[in-house]
């Protein structure tokens, strides 16, 4: 898609809740575009200090700039302080926004808010093109009948009101399909990190990995299975656990895997006391790490694992692939169809079977030098998994909806 010169810039609006550790250096680079003029509204200023948050358990100040490199406003409105749900902030002044900077599109994260809805609605009303990017897959939350139904009924009005939907990996695309969105205004933003961020301070902690092993209590030599993330219902830490009780007899004692458990969250005091009790002493409870904490964390590991039964993508994955290392996900994790490839990069497993997730471990940890190569092929697929291929997204979208002359 060939860009616009500066005197013919696209000038879009992005509305988001607030702001996101994952998505600011994104921004950046689109912001950094010639051909693309951005302001970010944001709805509420959470996480700019320390806040309380319900799925860790724990109130956490992120170590990453979040409002750097890009233009951005903060929308006036109730409860901008607090937590951000599907009724919170109520945010106005869309309409005059739009029309001081005379956006050509509205770009929106997520359609379950109804401030967002509103905000559609008011671009619209201005004869400006909406674009929409959401998580939502067929595994990303339970749906009766009755819900799947209407789900239909609600993306006949959604599709009347999105020029283009900006999918973040192939389950997402799918999810739309099955909607029935035209797959012709489906554009693919995938979900992304900042790769170089993580594979940068990956190689940086590299030389000092035995020094951090030696901190943790962990053997020369023996391999280490890592999770990172939420102790929550859904992302399944339990099921690791059971997983892992399998694994260790099929070891031998001198290649016998460590555990470790980065996060926190309200199932980890009962995760601790089950390991106890079980006398599965080579697994370690690290607690909440920060971002520029994580890189050295996923250098240690010989195998990543994301064991979510109901997980739209899995950003985490994307983290540990661009330091290189293998990667085990249930077939619930929404990257799974685009990231993770069945003896090559690591493997896929019925979600709720710790049994083949213990013989998928298994198969890594038993080759120490086919777990290497399974690493490079998790950073070589990554390749094309960036920043760039957002960036082409938007303008395909920008340029489909609006024309090459905005």
């Amino acid at each position: 898609m060939p860009e616009r010169s500066s005197r013919q810039k696209w000038r879009v609006a992005y509305l988001v809740s607030h702001p996101i550790q994952y998505q600011a250096p994104m921004l950046r680079q689109i912001a950094a575009q010639p051909d693309i003029d951005l302001t970010v509204l944001f709805q509420s200023d959470l996480s700019l200090g320390p806040y309380a948050d319900r799925g860790f358990g724990h109130t956490l100040r992120w170590d990453v700039p979040l409002l750097e490199g890009y233009r951005y406003e903060f929308l006036p409105g109730l409860w901008r302080h607090g937590p951000v749900t599907a009724q919170r902030p109520v945010s106005w002044g869309f309409a005059r926004r739009l029309r001081r900077r005379n956006f050509d599109a509205l770009w929106v994260h997520g359609y379950a808010r109804c401030v967002n809805w509103a905000a559609m609605l008011c671009a619209k009303a201005s004869g400006l093109k909406v674009l929409l990017r959401d998580e939502a897959t067929a595994f990303s939350a339970e749906r009766s009948r009755f819900r799947r139904q209407a789900k239909r009924l609600f993306f006949r009005s959604l599709s009347g009101i999105v020029d283009g939907f900006l999918a973040i990996g192939s389950a997402n695309r799918s999810y739309y399909l099955a909607h029935g969105i035209a797959a012709e205004r489906i554009f693919s933003m995938p979900y992304c990190v900042d790769n170089e961020f993580f594979a940068e301070r990956a190689r940086a902690a590299a030389p000092s990995r035995e020094e951090r092993r030696r901190a943790l209590d962990l053997d020369p030599g023996r391999p280490v299975v890592l999770y990172a993330s939420k102790f929550e219902a859904r992302k399944r830490p339990d099921e690791l656990l059971r997983a892992y009780e399998h694994l260790v007899p099929q070891s031998r004692a001198e290649a016998r895997p460590y555990l470790l458990f980065v996060g926190d969250g309200a199932l980890r005091a009962g995760l601790e006391a089950e390991a106890r009790a079980k006398g599965l002493s080579d697994v370690r409870f690290l607690g909440f790490r920060n971002q520029t904490e994580l890189p050295a964390l996923y250098d240690l590991c010989d195998a990543f694992v994301l064991p979510s039964t109901s997980e739209p993508w899995g950003l985490v994955v994307n983290e540990v692939m661009a330091v290189g290392r293998p990667i085990v996900v249930s077939d619930r994790v929404g990257c799974a169809r685009d990231l993770v490839r069945t003896g090559i990069n690591g493997f896929v497993y019925p979600a709720g079977d710790a049994r083949a997730l213990a013989d998928a471990l298994g198969e890594i940890l038993r080759d120490r030098d086919r777990a290497a190569r399974m690493g490079l092929q998790s950073r070589s697929i990554l390749a094309g998994w960036s920043f760039a291929e957002d960036i082409a997204g938007l303008r395909a979208a920008l340029a489909a909806t609006l024309g090459p002359e905005a």
